[in-house]
């Protein structure tokens, strides 16, 4: 079966955050998890907060990039899921957090930037 380039783009632009968020200090504890309602794409820790890291690749210069492919009803997704997931570890008192990770690459996938950003959905 082959596999969907998107999914390949998806894939590596996941590794490549992991590769990022490691280099920040941040250990991972899970990546794809999966339930019901949906899939958090990395789950780390940076030192006492639990984050749950959403990453979006885009290669090429048409389309939004990948700030903008967060929209709201996808952050609203997130925290949705990252309070199933804190339940379902039974860590519902333990601070956490969403943040964001943005992967861009050119029409060949040349890697253009991988950009952190820390506490990227709030108001929960």
């Amino acid at each position: 079966m082959t596999k969907d380039p998107r999914q390949g783009l998806g894939e590596r632009g996941e590794q490549l955050a992991v590769q990022r968020l490691e280099r920040e200090g941040y250990t991972i504890v899970d990546t794809n998890w999966r339930c019901a309602g949906g899939e958090l794409d990395i789950i780390a820790g940076e030192g006492e907060v639990l984050a749950f890291v959403e990453v979006r690749t885009r290669r090429g210069p048409r389309g939004p990039t990948p700030e903008q492919s967060l929209t709201s009803v996808k952050q609203t997704k997130l925290i949705e899921l990252a309070r199933t997931y804190l339940q379902e570890q039974d860590l519902t008192m333990i601070e956490w957090r969403i943040d964001f990770v943005a992967v861009e690459m050119d029409g060949r996938g040349v890697l253009q930037r991988v950009e952190l950003i820390r506490n990227a959905v709030t108001g929960w």
